[in-house]
């Protein structure tokens, strides 16, 4: 026992660790794995786009319906409450409550706001500022992307990738999508919007023309299933943002039914209206379609509401887009690209046989040209692959083809380490070392260029992970693992294997690959 170091009791630890969480992916047994790309396996790529305008009409409608609120809460009353083109307008009837109102906008930031008094009116304009306007862009795509990633992930897809191209497109990866009807299921998911409100239905109104009804601040929405149309209020009572869960559940005619509840304000500002609306029709409506327009009998408190679907899995889709959060404007399709298992296979195959073919070429090598140094070398850098993929499997990171392309490069790398501590093993044992005082020397003396060479290189995958996208991420992770399980084992390792052997059997200048 006193021959092994602590150098190789970690090496060991290295190569059971690397071994035991390698094997559920090589036996694709149960267990945690690594997973293939996109380019690996087959499956979707789709190029989206935001409709920014979008996002800056449902911004300035919530805050238009806030106010409204507000002014019924605080008795100040107010007429003809309506959004434009980046602002809102209204009119504050009784000028003495001007104070008041100036009290509560003060809430509402990144408007401008001005006022003009006619008589006893006063004529509120909210504009939105340029710098509330461009925050508003870039918090679009940044809840898109999360959102859109959030509902993937409660899809069940495995490792969906959701990136930021530029400055206003998304990029979706989602491999494994393999049939029609799952890329169908896959789009309809990412591109519905899921903009749930609840509205009061104008039951005094008949549906004529969009023009006509305006005028009394409604507007015609159709009903989902095609049957008829409603008028509504163009301002929502509440709308999705205020929705904290939505889960499947069947009601007695066990018709699947979506149970959704509210946040505190949400809660409240439901109970407030429906109290005071019995008898009166609620519309609850999806993207701008009216799923069903339910009487209110009663006040519904609790902060809880039911929406009925016909479709089982419709049901279930829908409730994770409202539980994952609404689209904060809409999705345009760009560019969609399927990825076929063929071609996944034979990316595998061509980036298999360049790993294996360089692997054994680099093998033969380092046994030839320093024999029982270069078997130690081939040790290494064994243990090296498989704690490469031990951690990827780990973390559940996914492998793609620069990912493996980054392996073949750390396989060579690994060698190169123990190149040059070999290198000066030898240089030491030509001036007259003995065997431990060479070994010992070698390492000393190479440690300084090894570790300098993979701390630039590491510095170089970070910098690819933190600006690069998708792919080019996936490179980064596989070398950054890589150099790291190469300074375990090549540096770690091979010196507790020497210190080991050194006593076991008798070393010469013959076991570094020299002559004589």
């Amino acid at each position: 026992m006193k021959n092994i170091s602590y150098r190789l009791v970690i090496f060991s630890l290295a190569l059971i660790f690397g071994v035991v969480f390698s094997i559920p992916t090589f036996t694709q047994s149960e267990g945690a794995k690594v997973k293939l790309g996109l380019d690996l396996q087959g499956g979707l790529y789709l190029l989206l786009g935001v409709k920014y305008e979008e996002a800056i009409k449902s911004k300035l409608k919530t805050t238009a319906a806030t106010i409204r609120y507000i002014s019924q809460k605080k008795e100040l009353y107010t007429d003809d409450i309506s959004p434009l083109e980046n602002g809102i307008k209204f009119t504050l009837l009784d000028k003495d409550d001007m104070a008041k109102m100036d009290k509560e906008l003060k809430l509402f930031e990144g408007f401008k706001i001005s006022k003009e008094q006619k008589n006893d009116e006063v004529i509120y304009h909210l504009t939105l500022t340029t710098k509330e306007i461009e925050a508003t862009k870039k918090n679009a795509i940044e809840q898109a992307i999360q959102t859109i990633r959030s509902r993937l992930d409660a899809f069940g897809l495995a490792e969906p990738s959701v990136t930021k191209q530029g400055q206003d497109k998304i990029v979706v990866e989602l491999p494994g999508i393999k049939t029609r009807a799952e890329e169908e299921r896959a789009k309809k998911l990412i591109s519905t919007a899921a903009h749930l409100e609840l509205m009061q239905v104008d039951k005094g109104r008949n549906p004529t023309s969009d023009e006509e009804v305006a005028k009394y601040g409604d507007k015609i929405l159709p009903a989902q299933d095609g049957n008829g149309k409603y008028v509504v209020k163009e301002l929502p009572i509440l709308d999705g943002s205020m929705v904290t869960d939505a889960r499947v559940g069947y009601n007695q005619a066990n018709q699947p039914v979506i149970n959704f509840t509210l946040n505190s304000e949400g809660a409240k500002i439901f109970g407030d209206w429906t109290g005071k609306h019995v008898g009166d029709y609620l519309a609850i409506v999806i993207d701008n379609k009216v799923l069903s327009a339910p009487v209110i009998k009663e006040r519904i408190g609790g902060g809880a509401g039911q929406i009925t679907v016909n479709d089982p899995q419709e049901a279930h889709d829908l409730a994770i887009a409202l539980r994952s959060g609404a689209l904060p404007a809409p999705i345009i399709l760009l560019e969609k690209r399927s990825v076929g298992p063929s071609l996944g296979a034979d990316s595998i195959k061509a980036s298999l046989i360049a790993l294996i073919s360089g692997f054994v070429l680099v093998v033969v090598f380092m046994l030839i040209y320093y024999r029982t140094a270069g078997l130690v070398a081939n040790i290494a850098l064994i243990v090296n692959l498989f704690l490469i993929i031990a951690v990827m499997a780990l973390f559940g990171a996914t492998l793609t083809l620069p990912g493996m392309a980054g392996i073949v490069l750390t396989v060579g790398m690994a060698v190169d380490a123990n190149v040059i501590i070999n290198e000066r093993i030898r240089e030491l044992l030509r001036e007259g070392k003995n065997i431990k005082k060479a070994i010992e020397g070698g390492y000393e003396n190479a440690m300084s260029a090894i570790i300098d060479a993979n701390i630039t290189t590491l510095i170089a995958a970070f910098a690819l992970f933190a600006y690069g996208t998708g792919t080019i991420k996936g490179f980064a992770i596989t070398m950054a693992i890589g150099i790291l399980a190469s300074m375990l084992t090549a540096i770690l390792g091979t010196h507790g294997i020497w210190e080991y052997l050194e006593v076991k059997m008798k070393l010469t200048s013959k076991s570094f690959g020299m002559k004589g």
